[in-house]
């Protein structure tokens, strides 16, 4: 027997975002649902070919999606909310793709499910709805089609599903619903147990169960509730394997239980296993010694190959540990595998010619992963000598990169050494500054504006392709952003917004911008990974001392704000959600990249002052997203990103508002934090969820600003005037009129301009409802007590 290779999942988009394409195209009309169809079985079975190539003995189906693999599990389980008009049977395209974006067809007008983030990741989910009677059965053939497909093939996979456990944690209930979840998880088994039937059946050996809730805080009834329910399924199919993956942190406390459930074989994450994203050896020693006291008879699959970043392996530690492993369980209890699912990483380091070479050779993306996971198993099964040529490449690399000049800058390091207290304080109380930017700025009551960010249209797209080509030199591309900044004022003025931007159309990414023009940072040409849906990303990769070495956006700030005599926002990502958009070092702690981030930001905000910007935007959209997934490590992560925050903004006289943003964030467990921020304004997203993430700020007397969004920007359908009204008067409901900011959900990159156009002009309609109602009588949807 030995030790035997796995993988979690691998990335759907494809190399070169294939699948990002297909669904676009599919979207306007020019591709039909079978041709969708065709694409993504193309892409399935190019990346079941490259793990059945590496040898893997374990190799996932299911784990493709068109959109989300939580909203598939949703249609499988046939929990597909009521608004859409499901009667049953298989769920079709037109209702998946309606969950996942809205539809808007004349009178047929509904409004696409909530996104959230997946625990601590970048990646978005579709959370599912629980209404009051809710039922389970089994709605989609998917996970079957998908296995039968590989097995046409000639390749035998291990269907992945999450479980029902972290099903119902993730999802909410809706339509007045008053129970905790866990108690759906006894009607959530029987359809499980059917799936395994039917897998069983058609051939499959092993099913992997994704429980990633077993890494969160558990609820005595959720513990209750597991145990139950893996009891049931154990006995479900006879013969049919079960591999428990747990990741994303270690179990902790919940060590116990999982390896108590009626399992062959358990995955631990060996990578992010103290709560941190590095983790220490020592760390990892005694996450492994832990679990291979409670493996009992089962067997350990070894999340050692880092699921979530870029980093190579260190072979020779991952060795040592895996020899360790076997030495106490035999290699046949025994599986290698990378820490989480490969979506995280980017597809292929090849054809990355571009990239820095030095760099390039510290790094391994999915495919390269799958490489370290084979080189590793034959050196356990067939000893160290027969990968003697990887181990010493390993091991030249590590040297490499910590011995590497370009890591650390002696600079930065001082101006970290040179930080004091009050470098992190505004001058005056909210209180005190907030009457004198009133005065500056003189905006109306409920005052009007965006999150930044203007569509980017094949026109900007062209240019900057051009541009980074060689074929448009920097004169023109200058040129031809500024008419695009032109046209984003003119557009606004039109609309009657009263605080603009200016569109961001040099930005190709609110994160890979700023590291463009930071030291420190390394950027790839297809190192894409999906956020969500068609919606893909391409995270810089912080190398090293981050610092800036020039301004970054005053030029295009301070010539927008020569257009107009309206008040500019100048736009700025925060230091939390530039580290957590990032593919981050792993050789220092999170917290000392971050301060790095914020003292460049910070000298940004002073320019942007200097140059006469008055309302100065720094977007933390990550911060709860950066969250450690127990709440006992809350409190200095946040200590921490409050700090940065402040560390970044606090540059500034009193008349200067400062504005932040903050996506999907369930704020009544950290206001806070959010509080001791101080910025004048934070605007969120509330669109989806009908304003209930202001159910913390009845609460929580936040004293400050709040622009609660109205429009969600998410979905191709354009609100109406009415249910932006609708939205406004659940807000004056909780915050002052004096308080109030009317805004979208978030930056507008990913639309087109009609819908925007249309979206903002009924946006603005809206405000002069609502500003109308504010001088006769305030909006009394709620109880007086729960007013300000």
């Amino acid at each position: 027997m030995s030790v035997r290779s796995t993988n979690l999942g691998f990335p759907r988009i494809g190399a070169r975002r294939e699948l990002k394409q297909a669904l676009e195209q599919h979207w306007k009309g020019a591709l039909s649902f079978h041709q969708l169809e065709q694409i993504g079985a193309q892409l399935r079975e190019r990346h079941w070919r490259l793990q059945q190539a590496r040898g893997l003995d374990h190799i996932p189906s299911n784990d493709f999606s068109f959109y989300d693999h939580i909203l598939d599990l949703s249609c499988t389980l046939g929990c597909v909310p009521r608004r859409y008009g499901w009667t049953g049977g298989p769920v079709d395209a037109a209702t998946y793709f309606a969950m996942a974006r809205g539809r808007q067809i004349g009178r047929d007008d509904v409004v696409a499910m909530e996104m959230s983030k997946w625990f601590d990741t970048n990646y978005h989910y579709l959370v599912p709805e629980f209404g009051p009677d809710q039922t389970f059965r089994l709605a989609s053939t998917k996970v079957f089609d998908e296995y039968a497909h590989a097995r046409s093939l000639g390749i035998q996979t291990r269907p992945a599903i999450v479980g029902p456990l972290t099903y119902a944690m993730i999802g909410k209930t809706v339509d007045g619903a008053d129970y905790c979840r866990s108690s759906l998880i006894p009607g959530l088994v029987p359809v499980y147990a059917e799936i395994f039937e039917r897998l069983r059946s058609m051939g499959a050996d092993w099913v992997q169960i994704d429980e990633p809730a077993l890494s969160l805080d558990l609820p005595l009834p959720y513990r209750e509730a597991c145990t139950a329910a893996y009891a049931q399924l154990a006995t479900a199919a006879p013969g049919l394997r079960i591999l428990l993956a747990t990741y994303f942190d270690s179990l902790r406390d919940n060590a116990p239980l999982a390896f108590s459930l009626p399992v062959d074989a358990v995955h631990i994450d060996l990578c992010r296993g103290s709560g941190q994203a590095n983790t220490e050896s020592n760390d990892l020693e005694r996450l492994l010694e832990e679990a291979l006291a409670l493996v009992g008879s089962k067997t350990l699959s070894l999340g050692l190959i880092d699921g979530r970043n870029i980093w190579r392996n260190d072979l020779a530690a991952s060795l040592k540990h895996i020899e360790w492993a076997v030495a106490r369980l035999g290699a046949d209890r025994v599986m290698i595998a990378p820490s989480c699912s490969l979506l995280h990483t980017p597809v292929d380091l090849e054809g990355e010619d571009q990239l820095d070479r030095q760099v390039k050779r510290w790094l391994a993306f999915a495919i390269q992963k799958l490489d370290e996971i084979a080189t590793l198993a034959k050196g356990v099964n067939r000893g160290r000598v027969s990968i003697a040529a990887a181990l010493a490449e390993s091991d030249a690399v590590v040297e490499d990169r910590r011995t590497s000049a370009r890591i650390h800058d002696p600079r930065v390091q001082q101006r970290l050494r040179d930080i004091a207290p009050s470098m992190k304080a505004r001058s005056s109380s909210f209180v005190e500054r907030n009457p004198v930017q009133r005065s500056v700025l003189n905006l109306p009551l409920l005052p009007t504006t965006t999150i930044g960010s203007f569509p980017q249209t094949a026109v900007i797209r062209k240019a900057r392709a051009a541009f980074k080509r060689g074929e448009m030199d920097e004169a023109e591309y200058r040129d031809q952003m500024r008419a695009e900044i032109r046209d984003a004022i003119d557009r606004q003025h039109r609309l009657g917004l009263d605080v603009l931007v200016h569109g961001e159309a040099e930005r190709n990414d609110m994160v890979e911008y700023f590291g463009e023009q930071l030291e420190g940072f390394a950027f790839t040409g297809n190192g894409w990974v999906q956020s969500y849906g068609s919606r893909c990303v391409k995270p810089p990769i912080i190398f090293g001392d981050v610092s800036r070495p020039r301004p970054m956006t005053v030029e295009w700030t301070t010539y927008a704000q020569s257009l107009t005599r309206k008040v500019m926002k100048g736009m700025l990502s925060g230091p939390i959600t530039i580290l957590q958009w990032s593919f981050v070092r792993d050789d220092q702690p999170r917290r000392m990249t971050s301060r790095q981030i914020a003292l460049a930001i910070r000298d940004e905000v002073a320019d942007l002052e200097r140059a006469g910007i008055r309302i100065i935007q720094i977007d933390e959209a990550a911060l709860r997203e950066g969250l450690p997934l127990r709440r006992a490590d809350w409190k200095r992560w946040l200590d921490g990103a409050v700090d940065d925050f402040r560390l970044a903004a606090c540059a500034v006289e009193d008349r200067t508002q400062i504005h932040t943003h903050m996506c999907y964030s369930e704020f009544n467990d950290i206001m806070p934090a959010i509080a001791a921020m101080d910025a004048d304004v934070i605007s969120i997203e509330t669109s989806r969820s009908h304003m209930q993430l202001l159910d913390a700020f009845v609460d929580w007397r936040y004293p400050n600003e709040i622009g609660p969004g109205v429009y969600d920007i998410h979905s191709a359908r354009v609100p109406t005037v009415d249910e932006m009204v609708a939205l406004l008067r659940k807000a004056r409901s909780v915050l002052t009129d004096e308080q109030l900011w009317i805004n979208p959900d978030c930056g507008l990159k990913t639309r087109d301009w009609p819908e925007v156009e249309q979206a903002l002009a009924n946006m603005v309609a809206a405000a002069e409802v609502v500003r109308k109602e504010s001088s006769t009588a305030p909006a009394q949807l709620f109880p007086a007590s729960a007013r300000r």
